[in-house]
């Protein structure tokens, strides 16, 4: 256990140091930016292991595999848990009433269950709207792959920033797989003018964080506005099968 956490830290340090990297390129300050270190298809030990070594940010995609996690590690209460993945409409329920913060709301149908939970688990989620940025038939979220369908999005998503269980502070995308990083970057640069449009529309809202940026690209994210990247295989290792269907 000891030489996990150390391997994991090691790592982890490694990630910060060129995110910060990342951010004084572009001209922004290291703490605009926050490490979500994602451990789907991990084993509960690997995510104490990484709670040990200093993280306290994870992020988990399937409902049932994170709440199990949740509730092994409950005593490090310092730790956000939050969740990145797609998540059914059946499991709105887990996701109110045990994560911290949500990146993957990516339907209205959703967003009302989830904020019916959570109003009667007294609580208030920090939400993120997905949308899909690359136009793949693949990905979750709302289509804003091309610029001229954004128009159609305010008069979507107006309702979500309306109900009381919910807090809208951003978006998520995750760009198609590229040959190499470099290949994000414009994917990246229209999630951001995607951000400043929906803050235009919605002026009372506070639409400030974008979430995207992964093992494969999450410095050039840095350096296009991420302000949470989300950095799994890079720093606790190789997924292991993973626990639960989506």
């Amino acid at each position: 256990m000891d030489e996990l956490i150390a391997s994991i830290q090691e790592r982890y340090l490694g990630a910060l140091d060129r995110i910060a990297g990342a951010a004084k390129r572009s001209g922004r300050s290291p703490e605009a930016v926050k490490l979500v270190v994602v451990t789907k298809a991990q084993p509960v030990e690997t995510a104490r292991a990484a709670i040990e070594a200093g993280v306290r940010i994870l992020g988990e995609n399937y409902a049932e595999e994170g709440v199990t996690k949740i509730q092994s590690l409950a005593n490090f209460s310092a730790v956000e848990w939050h969740m990145i993945g797609h998540v059914q409409s059946r499991k709105a329920q887990l996701v109110a009433g045990n994560f911290n913060f949500m990146h993957s709301l990516d339907s209205l149908k959703l967003a009302r269950r989830l904020d019916r939970f959570c109003a009667e688990a007294g609580r208030i989620l920090p939400v993120l709207l997905e949308v899909n940025v690359g136009g793949e038939e693949s990905k979750s979220g709302w289509d804003a792959s091309e610029e001229s369908k954004w128009q159609a999005l305010p008069g979507e998503i107006a309702e979500i920033f309306t109900l009381p269980n919910l807090k809208v502070l951003g978006l998520m995308s995750m760009p198609p797989l590229g040959n190499d990083a470099e290949f994000s970057r414009p994917y990246f640069q229209k999630l951001w003018r995607l951000r400043e449009f929906l803050t235009r529309q919605f002026p009372q809202a506070a639409i400030s964080e974008l979430s995207m940026g992964t093992s494969f690209d999450y410095e050039v994210a840095v350096e296009e506005g991420a302000t949470y990247v989300r950095v799994g295989t890079a720093i606790v290792g190789p997924r292991q099968t993973k626990t639960e269907k989506v």
